[in-house]
């Protein structure tokens, strides 16, 4: 399968993050809309936009949370998207962590997704990408 660029395109990811009662650091997951696999909120970029503001915003479109999103990206991950006409185009993806202060009942893509709370080791192994999994341990462990 041909890939459509030589070289990558960047997409921003919210890393959507809480305590739990112990103190311990959960990661919140969604399904993608295709393959439903667990994935976290990401998204290409948004006119006008910074990459931690567009990580924060997709964060809402398809997490339905809102929070504290840093400044700087934790680390990236990145992938092959398949797009529509069955290519492949690499992807670099920039991690904004995301500290949610509030879960929403409705949101754009809430009858496409759903959303779950794990604990960051949890989260780690179900994701299919081996660096993102990586950094949701290396975050995980700050708690």
């Amino acid at each position: 399968m041909p890939k459509v660029r030589k070289g990558p395109l960047t997409q921003y990811a919210a890393l959507p993050w809480r305590r739990d009662a112990d103190g311990r650091i959960e990661i919140l997951l969604i399904t993608s809309r295709e393959t439903r696999r667990w994935v976290i909120p990401k998204g290409w970029p948004i006119t006008g936009l910074s990459g931690s503001e567009t990580a924060a915003q997709e964060a809402i479109e398809e997490a339905g949370v809102t929070g504290d999103v840093w400044t700087e990206p934790v680390g990236g991950y990145d992938y092959d998207k398949r797009l529509k006409s069955r290519a492949l185009q690499p992807v670099e993806v920039e991690v904004f962590p995301l500290a949610v202060r509030e879960e929403h009942a409705t949101w754009p893509e809430k009858g496409q997704r759903e959303r779950r709370w794990f604990p960051a080791a949890e989260a780690a192994g179900l994701v299919a990408e081996p660096r993102l999994a990586e950094l949701m341990r290396e975050f995980g462990g700050r708690g």
